[in-house]
C-alpha cells in the first residue's frame, strides 16, 4: 500500500498547482477528483504576471506558449462607444512581469496535469467525502468514495482544493458566508478576433459589463452581464433578439453581433459569489483556491490567487521547522493577501458593473481620475498583476472622487524604478 506525504482533494487549478508545488519538493502526493473528466468551462482563462512567474519556474509557461497561449499587455476599461476610461498598462511593470496570457481553461489544467512529477498520482472519479482525525483532533487523512467502494487514506497533510462548496472545509468546521452578486455573466465562445485584439477589454454600459478578450486559434471570449432572470426560458428566437440588442447598449461590439447569434449554443451562465474563509488551516489541513476564497471574475484573480496559494504552501513546507509551523506561516502570509485581493476585486466589480445612474456616474469619474494619476494607475496595475499589496490610502480614494493630490503626478515612492 502506497504511503502518501500529502493528499490534495480537487483537480482544478488550485489542486493541480498544489500537487505540482508539493511534488517539486519530492513529496509523494495523491490528487483526488470526483469528476472522471474535466468539463469545458468558460472560466480561469487569463493568467496574471504573478502567477506566470510561478508557472515559469515549473516549466509550464513555455508549454502554454507552445500550445498557443495569447500574450496580452493591457487591460482597458472603455465606455460603450470604446472611449477609454482606464488603462492597466502591464508594459510599465518591472521586467519579467509585463505580459498576461489567455488560454482555454481545460488546456491550462491539462498542461498542469502533464507537468506533475512521477511521484504524484492523479486519481479521478474519487470523491474525498470527509476528513479523518486522530485522538487529538488533528486531520490525518480523508474518507474516499470511489464508485460503490469507500476507503480511508491517510497522510500527514491534507489540502482542500475542492471548490466553493468544499466538503472538507465544512468537515473542518470552517464556515464561510458567500455573498451573491445581483447579476450573472453569460459567456460565449466566438470565432474571429475581438475589436481590440491585443487587450482584455471591459466595456461599461448602461446594462452592465461586457468583457472581451482573445483566445487561441483566432477566437474571442465574450462575457455579458445579465439579470438573474433575464434570459430564463428564452428560446432561440428570444436569444437572437437579445444578442441583437448588444448593438444598442454597446456600439463598440457591433461587429460581434452576428457571431454571437451564430454561437448561441456555446453559451454558459455563471452566478457570481465572493467570500474569504476566516482561517486557511486547521492542524493537518490547508485550504487553497476556491475552498478558501472566491472573487468576481472581472479582475481575473481567482485562478491566479490559487496558484500563488499553492506556491506559498510549498515554500513554507520547505522552509519551516515542521508541518504545524509551515501551516501557521502559510496562513500568516496568504490571509492578508487574499483579503486584499477580495477588496480590490470587489471594488473593481462595483465600478464596472453598476447600472444605476448615480453609481455609474461616480464610477466613471473614479476611473478617469485613476487613469489620469500616474501614481494610482501604476499602483492599480501592480496590484492587479499580483506583484504585491499596495492598497489605496484614504487620500487616494478622495482623489479618485476629485480631491486634488500633489502626489498624483508622480509614481509611488515604492516604484522599483
Amino acid at each position: 500500500m502506497t504511503t502518501w506525504d500529502a493528499i490534495v482533494c480537487g483537480a482544478g487549478a488550485a489542486g493541480l498547482a498544489t500537487a505540482r508545488a508539493l511534488g517539486g519538493l519530492g513529496l509523494r502526493t495523491l490528487v483526488l477528483d470526483r469528476q472522471h473528466h474535466q468539463p469545458a468551462i468558460a472560466k480561469g482563462e487569463v493568467l496574471q504576471p504573478g502567477a506566470l512567474r510561478i508557472l515559469g519556474h515549473w516549466g509550464i509557461t513555455d508549454r502554454l506558449t507552445t500550445a498557443g497561449a495569447v500574450p496580452l499587455a493591457r487591460l482597458t476599461i472603455r465606455g460603450p462607444d470604446a472611449d477609454p476610461l482606464m488603462l492597466f498598462d502591464y508594459t510599465t511593470l518591472p521586467a519579467g512581469y509585463r505580459t498576461l496570457y489567455s488560454h482555454d481553461h481545460t488546456t491550462i489544467l491539462t498542461t498542469l496535469a502533464h507537468a506533475l512529477p512521477p511521484h504524484v498520482e492523479l486519481r479521478r472519479g474519487a470523491l474525498a467525502d470527509t476528513l479523518l482525525h486522530d485522538t487529538t483532533g488533528r486531520v490525518t487523512g480523508v474518507r474516499v468514495r470511489q464508485g460503490r467502494d469507500t476507503h480511508d487514506l491517510r497522510a500527514p497533510l491534507v489540502v482542500a482544493a475542492d471548490g466553493m462548496s468544499s466538503r472538507l472545509r465544512r468537515a473542518a468546521g470552517i464556515t464561510v458566508h458567500p455573498r451573491t452578486y445581483p447579476h450573472r455573466l453569460i459567456a460565449f465562445d466566438l470565432p474571429g478576433a475581438p475589436p481590440e485584439p491585443e487587450d482584455i477589454t471591459a466595456y461599461r454600459t448602461p446594462r452592465g459589463l461586457r468583457l472581451v478578450y482573445p483566445l487561441p486559434h483566432g477566437r474571442t471570449r465574450l462575457y455579458c452581464q445579465i439579470h438573474p432572470d433575464e434570459i430564463r426560458g428564452a428560446d432561440r428566437t428570444a436569444m437572437t433578439h437579445w444578442a441583437t440588442a448588444l448593438d444598442h447598449d454597446t456600439p463598440a461590439l457591433r461587429t460581434l453581433t452576428e457571431r454571437v447569434t451564430g454561437s448561441l449554443a456555446s453559451r454558459q451562465i455563471f452566478a457570481l459569489r465572493h467570500y474569504t474563509a476566516p482561517t486557511l488551516t486547521v492542524p493537518g489541513l490547508a485550504l487553497v483556491g476556491e475552498a478558501a476564497h472566491a472573487v468576481h471574475s472581472l479582475a481575473a484573480q481567482g485562478m491566479n490567487t490559487a496558484i500563488c496559494d499553492a506556491h506559498a504552501l510549498a515554500h513554507h513546507l520547505a522552509t519551516a521547522p515542521g508541518p504545524d509551523a509551515a501551516l501557521a506561516a502559510y496562513q500568516a502570509e496568504r490571509l492578508p493577501w487574499i483579503r486584499h485581493i477580495a477588496v480590490m476585486s470587489h471594488d473593481a466589480a462595483r465600478l464596472v458593473t453598476a447600472t444605476g445612474r448615480t453609481a455609474r456616474a461616480l464610477g466613471r469619474r473614479a476611473l478617469r481620475r485613476t487613469h489620469r494619476s500616474p501614481r494610482l494607475r501604476y499602483t492599480a496595475t501592480y496590484n492587479l498583476a499580483g506583484l504585491g499589496i499596495h492598497p489605496f490610502a484614504p487620500l487616494d480614494r478622495l482623489h479618485q472622487l476629485g480631491l486634488p493630490d500633489p502626489r498624483s503626478g508622480r509614481l509611488p515612492h515604492w516604484h522599483p524604478g
